[in-house]
């Protein structure tokens, strides 16, 4: 059985007070590191979304990870344990970011090959990865189909003066293929989630499906009570596709500390975990991990889990 994680510890500032280790409001890219580590080791999460949008981002954290903190992934296994979810620009959108999506996808193999000389196995660190802002089952089945044929693909293809094929020379690309988490983050497309998915799903032959619904930007947008309302309304919708479809859906829920974001806090745990009964995984923003006293933080995770 692959463990589907429901702590995902995330880098959305809201928070108030410094981490410990750093002295700076804004986290450098040692900083993130650490800050992964922390919300592994320390707190109990057990995904850390890795934020490729918008910044410069450090596209070796799993080697990182892994060399500066030797002990502590030897007994707890990234990619079967803990897992490292990358949070990809959408081309769609984010014009000028549009090929650090490219990057980040060829940055899989690479982090692949960083853990079987690590653990000496095949489990890939990285599988899954996040789009925003997702309106349509194309925007997801470009990344599925780019990475497939364009990334992990590559490797079959023959040189044209030679009869070598790139795996020959490289080596192998893997995982040959990944999960594409859909992020919903507008009214439309969140009451629209479920037929999004469903239309995703049709040509694939998955084991389950995670699918991520915005809370606290509809918050903003369309007033609190609208957004509580669509994030129940998609949940249930999105359990209605399992049942047709027979793939496990997961739903993730991005909730905040505000109360206005999700109210999600470690005071509120038992009461966010009841409201969003169909969602799976929760997100554990800054001010969650930050603001509030390290043993409340890794209590109330120890819940959620």
């Amino acid at each position: 059985m692959i463990k589907i994680p429901k702590c995902m510890s995330t880098q959305h500032p809201d928070n108030v007070n410094f981490p410990f280790f750093t002295q700076n409001s804004e986290l450098g890219g040692e900083d993130e590191i650490q800050e992964a580590y922390y919300a592994f080791s320390h707190l109990g999460c057990d995904e850390q979304m890795w934020d490729c949008e918008g910044k410069e981002v450090d596209s070796h954290v799993v080697k990182k990870l892994l060399t500066k903190y030797e002990h502590y992934f030897k007994t707890k296994r990234l990619g079967k344990d803990l897992f490292i979810t990358l949070r990809v620009p959408n081309p769609l959108v984010e014009k000028a970011e549009a090929k650090i999506l490219l990057e980040t996808l060829e940055s899989i193999p690479r982090s692949f090959d960083a853990a079987k000389l690590f653990y000496g196995d095949d489990i890939p660190p990285i599988f899954e990865v996040i789009l925003p802002m997702t309106t349509s089952s194309k925007c997801v089945n470009r990344i599925y189909h780019y990475y497939a044929d364009f990334v992990a693909g590559k490797q079959h293809k023959l040189f044209s003066h030679e009869k070598t094929k790139i795996s020959e020379w490289i080596g192998e690309f893997r995982p040959e293929k990944i999960n594409v988490i859909p992020l919903f983050e507008d009214m439309e497309h969140l009451l629209d989630a479920h037929s999004i998915t469903k239309e995703y799903l049709k040509d694939k032959k998955v084991d389950y499906q995670r699918v991520f619904l915005a809370r606290s930007d509809p918050a903003m947008n369309y007033g609190l009570i609208s957004a509580v309302l669509l994030n129940k309304i998609a949940l249930q919708r999105l359990h209605g596709v399992s049942e047709d479809t027979g793939v496990k859906i997961y739903p993730i829920v991005g909730v905040g500390s505000a109360p206005f974001r999700g109210n999600l806090c470690p005071k509120t745990v038992k009461k966010i975990a009841e409201e969003y009964k169909g969602a799976h995984t929760f997100t554990i923003q800054s001010a969650f991990k930050f603001d509030n006293p390290p043993e409340e933080v890794k209590k109330s995770i120890d819940i959620i889990i």
